[in-house]
């Protein structure tokens, strides 16, 4: 019996959207233990639909035709006691934003708990307790009973994310919604979810609809594929036969926009080295309570590294080894506890007020997340046109300015005096893009710039960066998770896990013959590698039959 049908499913925005219909007479099917990727660019209808099924649309937007059938039951008919319910037992869901979705303010496994005991108020304490450690346990989680008296903040985004999955399977569902669960993730973390997620499925035979924009993870996991595009599926069909031979430009073009594909842009660059590193070194401090004794945590233990003027440097690692700590070291947020940053030879580490100010101006960053990166209560015209006027511009000339990188970065005259949340996720790091320009520096730090958006932007923001820097000769320090990213824009890759640099060498050289088994690693765990190599030796082959 199928376990859940979509039937024309129209959803309604609100007067004056982009659109009328957030998703258009969408339809598709899921079997139990089957898993069914929705897959599309932002904005595509992707979580609307998701947010149907359980009924958490947000206010003034609903369907306004079709059906969702569970269980002999069309949700979008059932009462509200009944909806309560089905939601978090038959049928839970994975949020993507762990960090978000649960309480900052209680301890993780009270939260698990308290989803157990709203469909199971017989349950005793101790067996909740005994619940919690156990699902714990199933998802993975180190010493079940301390983590489940951990806060949220304590740790990790891949330990969030499992007890996110744990809360989801805290009552056995039989379907299971996860709504973007790997993005902000990185390839190894990503890679153990994804691995999780399949394993939890096959023991339990729950049926999955997994929602995502890359096309890597999708051919990693999916058996199914719905396309969606502006709210309507562009196609759909089982995973393998979709990929290998999509039928539509919008499906091929999503393919395409998966970055790593084809030969790298590494490129040897002879100059003299705009920034050095030496012997770096911090440590961080933490404890896990007030009665917890202290922890040391290294960040840089002595990194050593220089980019030349013109240059593209990536830094790739796991979440905590220290990539984006090394960024900010660079530009002096942060103080190392040793070590020399040279900018053209003259050590920055003892500048100080207006020598460390005009350093800054030299050097510019692009943080990880544009929504919380630009000030909401200023038009992005204001934002961009603070930078020159703190230097000593003219509020004219620097509106000029201002006007002149918006329109380099793409978006319309009209941007200037509109604010933040006008724009999508991918307009707003232009704008970021923009503001950081618009001083004109010599080396541009982009920490994560890209992996918050989907994979059509990132490609169109990567594109838009590597113009960049060749129309100005920009240096570039690039932090990423992804190598997939770090092989598309680089020159050169620094490894670097727990601090320490393990591998540098030209992107090319990297991905043909890493050195490091941890390099290795995480190339391994790079979504959909194998699929796109096939594909890949496939085209080789194709092109070498008709030659």
């Amino acid at each position: 019996m199928t376990l859940l049908q979509v039937q024309n499913l129209s959803i309604a925005l609100p007067s004056g959207a982009d659109r009328d219909l957030a998703v258009n007479d969408v339809s598709f099917d899921i079997e139990p233990g089957e898993i069914a990727c929705l897959v599309g660019e932002s904005g595509s209808g992707k979580s609307m639909i998701a947010h149907s099924i359980l009924g958490l649309l947000p206010p003034k937007i609903r369907p306004v035709s079709g059906a969702l059938r569970f269980g002999g039951n069309d949700l979008l008919a059932l009462p509200p006691t009944e909806m309560k319910a089905l939601r978090g037992a038959d049928v839970a869901m994975i949020f993507q934003e762990p960090l978000t979705a649960l309480n900052p303010l209680k301890k993780v496994g009270e939260q698990v708990a308290e989803s157990i005991r709203v469909h199971d108020p017989k349950m005793t304490p101790g067996q909740t307790v005994a619940r919690v450690e156990e699902l714990f346990a199933q998802v993975g989680l180190p010493e079940p009973a301390r983590i489940r008296k951990a806060f949220p903040f304590q740790m990790s985004g891949g330990q969030r994310q499992r007890v996110m999955i744990a809360m989801a399977l805290s009552n056995n569902p039989k379907l299971l919604i996860a709504d973007e669960p790997t993005t902000a993730l990185d390839v190894t973390t990503q890679r153990q979810i994804l691995d999780l997620i399949k394993e939890l499925q096959a023991r339990m035979g729950m049926g999955i609809l997994f929602i995502t924009h890359d096309i890597g993870v999708v051919a990693d996991i999916a058996d199914k594929v719905v396309v969606l595009k502006h709210g309507k599926v562009v196609e759909q069909g089982e995973a393998a036969p979709l990929l290998e031979h999509p039928t539509q430009d919008y499906t091929r073009m999503l393919l395409d926009a998966v970055p790593g594909r084809g030969a790298p842009r590494t490129r040897h660059v002879e100059a003299a080295p705009l920034l050095e590193v030496k012997a770096l070194e911090k440590a961080f401090v933490t404890r896990q309570g007030m009665l917890a004794p202290p922890r040391r945590v290294t960040a840089a233990e002595n990194v050593n590294l220089s980019l030349a003027t013109g240059e593209t440097l990536a830094v790739v690692g796991e979440s905590g080894s220290g990539k984006s700590t090394l960024a900010r070291m660079v530009l002096r947020l942060i103080e190392p506890d040793g070590g020399a940053i040279l900018w053209r030879g003259e050590n920055v580490r003892g500048k100080r007020r207006e020598g460390l100010r005009q350093y800054r101006r030299r050097a510019q960053i692009v943080f990880q997340d544009p929504y919380s990166s630009l000030d909401p209560r200023l038009q992005v015209g204001e934002s961009v046109v603070r930078g020159p006027m703190a230097f000593g511009t003219s509020r004219s000339e620097s509106e000029k300015i201002a006007r002149a990188w918006l329109d380099r970065v793409g978006l319309d005259a009209s941007a200037f005096d509109r604010f933040p949340h006008e724009f999508s996720g991918g307009q707003r790091q232009r704008i970021c893009i923009a503001r950081a320009l618009a001083l004109e520096p010599e080396l541009l730090i982009a920490d994560e710039a890209v992996s918050a958006l989907d994979v059509s932007v990132q490609s169109q923001v990567l594109d838009l960066l590597a113009d960049l820097k060749a129309q100005m000769g920009l240096s570039m320090l690039f932090i990423t998770h992804d190598l997939r990213v770090a092989r598309e824009i680089a020159d050169r890759i620094i490894v670097m896990q727990r601090g320490r640099i393990v591998e540098m060498s030209d992107a090319a050289t990297l991905f043909d013959a890493p050195t490091s088994d941890y390099t290795r690693s995480l190339l391994d765990a790079v979504p959909g590698r194998a699929f796109f190599a096939r594909a890949e030796a496939a085209a080789a082959g194709a092109r070498e039959a008709k030659a």
